[in-house]
């Protein structure tokens, strides 16, 4: 059982997608994200698994919930540095957002 102490391990943050674009490469449907987290964490990239339920065009602008502090993971020829949270919901991932805009680089606490 994971404790609390493990759970804030994890740096979550809020960024805005600054782009999303179909990942051809992808073995299972994906988009490619740049994310604005602010000047602390900056822009990062991230592959997300996220086809059933957004557009590139939905994506661009809406701030999300990111792990970054794991590390970066090579999937083909694109290095994601976040994990972009959501969840596995009926047909397919539904992404975590906050209900009001924040600030990017915000943290989740």
């Amino acid at each position: 059982m994971a404790t609390f102490d493990d759970f804030m391990k994890l740096d979550i943050r809020v960024g805005t997608i600054t782009d999303a674009r179909v990942f051809e490469k992808a073995r299972k449907p994906a988009y490619q994200l740049i994310v604005d987290f602010g000047e602390e964490i900056g822009v990062r990239k991230s592959s997300a698994q996220i086809t059933d339920h957004y557009t590139p065009e939905d994506l661009v602008g809406k701030q999300v919930l990111a792990v970054v502090n794991f590390p970066p993971r090579q999937i083909a020829d694109f290095m994601s540095e976040v994990l972009v949270l959501g969840t596995y919901s009926e047909g397919g991932v539904v992404l975590v957002i906050p209900d009001k805009a924040v600030q990017n680089g915000d943290k989740l606490g």
